[in-house]
């Protein structure tokens, strides 16, 4: 089970905590000739605080994305305590997709309206490069359906904080 331990050593037992990540490993991209790979990340706010899906935080996020020009955003949606999107390099020598994440929750916490409300972010966020189109679909699936399993919405369509930016197509070699 993951991030579970066991309990502490003591006075002879053979018992161990097991080890647990405290940041994600980000693998380097795989890239193919003139072919893009596919990310899809996870960005948490700080301590989960459910401060995201909100009218006027939308337009926020857009428009760091929109700033953020080393990476194409595809499809995304906005949860009220972290947010799921799809993104690609918009060119060949792209930053690392930690900078580019840096760079726009900087841009989204300078434009916060609510100052007491910060910090706003979890220090990382979870990066997974997708392997081929199937897995593109499905984890759009699972991350579409996401307002309707926690309650939000009856359906995936009535939650307002998602959209698509750039589309994103995948390519088999």
């Amino acid at each position: 089970m993951e991030g579970a331990a066991l309990p502490r050593q003591n006075q002879g037992s053979m018992e161990h905590d097991l080890p647990q990540r405290k940041h994600p490993a980000h693998q380097p991209l795989v890239t193919k000739v003139n072919l893009s790979p596919i990310v899809f990340l996870t960005v948490c706010t700080k301590d989960r605080k459910p401060l995201l899906a909100r009218p006027e935080v939308h337009p926020l996020l857009i428009s760091a994305w929109q700033q953020a020009h080393q990476w194409h955003v595809g499809r995304y949606v906005v949860m009220p305590d972290h947010l799921h999107l799809f993104c690609r390099p918009a060119c060949h020598e792209a930053e690392n997709i930690r900078s580019w994440m840096r760079y726009w929750k900087s841009v989204v916490t300078r434009t916060w309206p609510w100052p007491k409300e910060k910090p706003l972010w979890q220090q990382d966020g979870w990066d997974t490069q997708l392997r081929g189109g199937e897995s593109y679909y499905a984890k759009w699936e699972y991350v579409r359906f996401n307002p309707v399993r926690v309650g939000l919405v009856g359906a995936p369509e009535a939650w307002p904080f998602q959209g698509e930016l750039n589309i994103l197509e995948w390519h088999e070699p």
